[in-house]
């Protein structure tokens, strides 16, 4: 295995136990959850995804997001602000604005 494959499942392996832990999912949930966010993350990073998540007031939210460099607008100022683990940050090319929701909440990519 090389080094990607192995940093990409450690990081797969460590979402799972994050669902498990701190969201109540079983082991089998916890991972099918931890692939398909790290599928949408891949993906997201190439070109626009159109994808369904949860919102927090239980309302089902259909997104297309991009995290491709040359479909997002320059950012300015730095960024000093504390990481989030438990969201997904991605610019949503309807609205033109950047969006994050909750990855337990993910529900499926199109």
């Amino acid at each position: 295995m090389t080094a990607t494959v192995k940093n990409t499942m450690s990081n797969i392996m460590r979402m799972a136990w994050v669902f498990v832990r701190k969201y109540g999912f079983t082991m089998s949930e916890g991972l099918k959850q931890a692939w398909l966010n790290a599928k949408l993350k891949k993906e997201l990073g190439k070109r626009i995804v159109k994808f369904y998540f949860t919102k927090i007031n239980g309302d089902i939210r259909e997104a297309y997001g991009t995290l491709a460099s040359d479909k997002i607008p320059a950012i300015a100022g730095t960024d000093n602000r504390k990481r989030n683990d438990s969201v997904q940050v991605f610019f949503d090319t309807v609205k033109g604005e950047w969006r994050c929701y909750k990855i337990a909440n993910l529900l499926r990519i199109a």
